[in-house]
């Protein structure tokens, strides 16, 4: 059983900072590609930011420049530093991973439960 568990959302001005962390646990050998992703009411979700095991990171074309993605492979961490935000981030985020429980056992993907961010005066 694995579970990913967010944290970081709340309330926060325009121009303001949030960081969102999202820890995995449970029988893990392996992590591939952590990622963030967000859906914000009435649209699709869409892909924010993505990080590898080698940290090779991608983002979503909006928030370039002012969201960072970062992750601690020893405690099976990702972390989403957002900057600069604007009232369009508002949304609920999800995390998500690319999990294996053996060397030979298939990649799954999982999800976190979301964290709200509200950006709004």
């Amino acid at each position: 059983q694995v579970q990913l568990v967010e944290s970081g959302g709340g309330l926060v001005q325009p121009g303001g900072s949030l960081r969102l962390s999202c820890a995995a646990s449970g029988s893990i050998f392996s992590i591939n590609i952590m990622g963030w992703y967000r859906q914000a009411s009435g649209k699709q979700r869409e892909l924010v930011a993505t990080i590898t095991k080698g940290t090779d990171t991608n983002y979503l074309d909006s928030v370039k420049g002012r969201f960072s993605i970062s992750r601690d492979n020893a405690k099976n961490t990702v972390y989403l530093q957002m900057n600069s935000l604007k009232p369009e981030d508002t949304a609920v985020y999800y995390c998500n991973a690319e999990i294996r429980f053996g060397p030979v056992s298939p990649w799954r993907n999982y999800w976190g439960q979301g964290t709200q961010v509200t950006v709004s005066s």
